[in-house]
C-alpha cells in the first residue's frame, strides 16, 4: 500500500496522510513528522524508504490545518513561507494530527514509533512526553526541544543535532543533555537539514549514520 489516505483528528479535522507500507513481515508502524515544508516529495521519500525497512509508516499533511496540498521547497522564499504556514498551527493541534496517525497504524495491532524533522522533531518530543500509544521517539535538529526539555518522555527516546547548525546553538543541545542524560543525544560535524538530501546542507556521512542509529532505536524497541 503506497499513496494519500484520509484522517480525521479528535476535533473532527480532516487531514490527508501519505502512506507506504512494507510488503513483507513488518516492525512495527511509525509516523513521519514533516518539516515546515509540507509532505513533500522529500518527505513522501523518507516514508517509502522507512517501509523498504519494513515498516507501515505514515507522514499526516500537518499543514492541511491552513491548506490543502501545501509542498514547498528549500530556497529562502520557501523557508519563509514554511516559517509562516507553520506559525498559524498552535501545536496541540498539530499533535491531535499526529495523535490520529498513531491510532490508526496502533489499529494494525503494532507497536508505533514517531520520528520527525526540523520542526517535525519537536513535534516528535512532544508526542513523547503527551502523547498515549509512541512507544519510541527519534528527533531530528529539533529546535523547540530545549523549551520543553523539562517534559519527561513517557517512552525511550533518541535525538540528532548538527554542531554546524545555525538554529540550533550547541547550548540548546547540553540543555537537552543536562536534563535528561539517560537519552542518547547524538552531534554530527554537520548543519541544520543534514538528513535531507533535497537540500544543500545535506551531509551524506552524518545522514548516513544517523539513519543506521535510528533504525537499530526503532528496531529495538518496537519489535514484538
Amino acid at each position: 500500500m503506497t499513496g494519500m489516505i484520509k484522517l480525521q483528528a479528535a476535533d473532527g479535522h480532516r487531514l490527508d496522510a501519505y502512506r507506504a507500507t512494507s510488503e513483507g513481515t513488518l516492525v512495527a508502524g511509525l509516523v513521519v513528522i514533516q518539516e515546515i515544508f509540507g509532505v513533500n516529495g522529500h518527505i513522501r521519500s523518507v516514508v517509502d524508504r522507512f517501509a523498504m525497512q519494513s515498516f507501515d509508516a505514515v507522514a499526516p499533511a500537518l499543514f492541511d490545518r491552513v491548506g490543502r496540498g501545501i509542498e514547498l521547497g528549500y530556497e529562502a522564499a520557501d523557508i519563509e513561507e514554511g516559517s509562516e504556514i507553520r506559525a498559524k498551527i498552535a501545536q496541540d493541534d498539530a499533535l491531535k494530527d499526529v495523535a490520529v496517525a498513531v491510532e490508526l497504524l496502533q489499529g494494525q495491532g503494532r507497536k508505533v514509533g514517531v520520528t520527525g524533522y526540523c520542526w517535525g522533531a519537536s513535534l516528535a518530543w512532544a508526542a513523547a512526553t503527551r502523547l498515549d500509544g509512541v512507544e519510541a521517539a527519534v528527533g531530528y535538529y529539533g529546535g523547540q526541544i530545549a523549551e520543553m526539555a523539562d517534559e519527561q518522555p513517557r517512552c525511550p527516546v533518541l535525538l540528532h543535532f548538527g554542531e554546524t547548525d545555525a538554529s540550533i546553538p550547541m547550548s540548546h543541545v547540553e540543555t537537552v543533555r543536562a536534563k535528561h542524560p539517560e537519552l542518547p543525544v547524538y552531534v554530527y560535524p554537520a548543519g541544520h537539514g543534514f538528513s535531507c538530501d533535497a537540500r544543500v546542507s545535506y551531509h551524506p556521512p552524518s545522514a548516513t549514520l544517523a539513519l543506521e542509529r535510528a533504525l537499530a532505536f526503532l528496531r529495538q524497541h518496537l519489535r514484538g
